[in-house]
């Protein structure tokens, strides 16, 4: 059988994984463009299939058009996108961590590989098996529990179609895609901790990251009764999986509460509810906007410090090669240690008794400071071409940016030429973080001098 082609010997990264999602969002288009894709004898028009073709590509959710718009070919069509799309950003994300490692040097590249989670760094085939695993097993087991709570609540008509549902929003919800098969998306569930316990566990384990749950099971399987916990003590914690879950934690404890403390007494979203569904529904809109895009009481309807913080969730994002977007949560956190080591004057960025590498916070305050740039664009050109007033428009540049698909209610009402550039931030949403940084660290170099330091005036 002949070897999988060796990392190193891969072209240009970002090159092809833009080509790759190009080329799965034009046919995503040309499927969603047939007649057969709508309930109606006129189609979805070249503009929608676009739109929901990327959207659906890129794990976004941000919908023109109604979810009973499409028939089941269509449902299918947005199915298969979904994940491809999903399963492609885990498997190249984590592809692209190894091909910058191989790049420089032996030492870096021992140190990618634990990060990673004993691939093989010459090979693909492992790694592209893990992550189709940790698929399986967690889709399935979420298509289970929804379909049960789909046919014993009386959710859908017979067997077939909880079954269908069940695996559809399992996906969904895995992929961090935030679409639904419902006109209301998931509000119809606004009181049912089953339905909302397994979509937000679907989507935080998707948004976790293919190398965090590898770190996870491979720590599970040595606390196995044959080696007991002592070899899982000897396999240290990796920087990576610290920062990730420690920041993770804490995004999921600030979203619900911000959003309980400004949406309590809002009569049109947590208002009229009683106290169990108003902390389960706190709960899912403080948590979904981490690059889920569901949701069960109405967005639009929200209070504008909300919408301000969820648009800063959304840009944030979860965890690297995961199906997520944003500038990810170790990104986010490593800037904050940055500012906090400033202010303790230390010399050196320290995290859990580790050095972060002067390159590495570099390459974080670009990440953040083009990213603020994209959205800060968006936004002005969503104000400048549709009208929109400043809230709605850098909610929707920050949803499509972060692919997480919540809307006030806008989407449909842009302009082409909106749509147009917001099919262009959903992609680099999508994409850019994780080729940038990989183009960042594949042009680093070392040059045989340095310039003499001067400092201009700071503040």
């Amino acid at each position: 059988m002949p070897r999988l082609p060796r990392l190193s010997n891969l072209g240009n990264p970002a090159q092809l994984v833009v080509a790759a999602f190009a080329g799965l969002i034009g046919l995503g288009t040309l499927l969603l463009a047939l007649p057969v894709s709508a309930d109606g004898p006129t189609g979805l028009g070249v503009e929608d299939a676009l739109f929901m073709s990327t959207s659906a590509t890129t794990v976004t959710g941000l919908a023109t058009i109604d979810a009973a718009t499409f028939s089941l070919f269509g449902e299918l069509v947005l199915l298969m996108l979904i994940q491809v799309g999903g399963f492609g950003i885990m498997t190249i994300g984590s592809v692209l961590a190894l091909v910058a490692s191989s790049r420089v040097g032996l030492r870096q590249r021992m140190l990618a590989q634990a990060e990673i989670g004993a691939v093989d760094i010459g090979e693909l085939r492992g790694l592209i098996r893990a992550i189709a695993r940790i698929t399986v097993a967690v889709e399935g087991t979420l298509a289970l529990v929804l379909f049960v709570r789909f046919w014993q609540g009386g959710y859908e008509d017979g067997i077939a179609g909880s079954m269908y549902s069940a695996v559809f929003h399992s996906v969904a919800s895995f992929n961090n895609a935030g679409i639904s098969l419902y006109s209301d998306n998931l509000a119809a569930f606004v009181g049912d901790p089953v339905v909302v316990g397994a979509v937000s566990v679907g989507f935080i384990i998707g948004g976790l990251g293919f190398p965090i749950l590898v770190e996870l099971i491979r720590r599970q399987r040595l606390r196995g009764p044959s080696r007991g916990r002592i070899a899982s003590r000897a396999l240290p914690w990796s920087v990576h999986i610290k920062i990730t879950l420690i920041a993770t934690a804490v995004l999921l404890v600030v979203g619900p509460l911000v959003v309980l403390s400004f949406e309590w007494t809002n009569p049109d979203t947590l208002g009229p509810l009683h106290l169990g569904d108003k902390l389960l529904s706190g709960w899912f809109q403080g948590v979904t906007p981490r690059t889920a895009g569901f949701n069960t009481i109405d967005i639009g309807a929200m209070n504008e410090p909300t919408l301000f913080v969820i648009s800063a969730l959304m840009f944030i994002g979860a965890g690297p090669a995961s199906t997520s977007g944003g500038i990810k949560v170790t990104t986010f956190a490593v800037l904050a240690y940055v500012i906090w080591s400033e202010v303790r004057g230390d010399r050196d960025v320290n995290v859990f008794r580790r050095r972060l590498p002067t390159p590495m916070v570099r390459q974080a305050l670009a990440i953040a400071l083009l990213s603020i740039g994209l959205v800060v664009t968006m936004s002005l050109v969503l104000m400048a071409s549709d009208d929109l007033a400043l809230t709605p428009a850098l909610f929707e540049a920050s949803s499509a940016f972060g692919t997480v698909g919540l809307s006030t209610g806008v989407t449909g009402t842009i302009s082409t030429f909106g749509h147009l550039m917001l099919v262009l931030v959903m992609l680099a949403g999508r994409v850019g973080p994780v080729t940038f940084v990989t183009a960042l660290a594949l042009r680093e170099r070392a040059r045989a001098y340095r310039y003499p330091e001067e400092r201009p005036i700071i503040g």
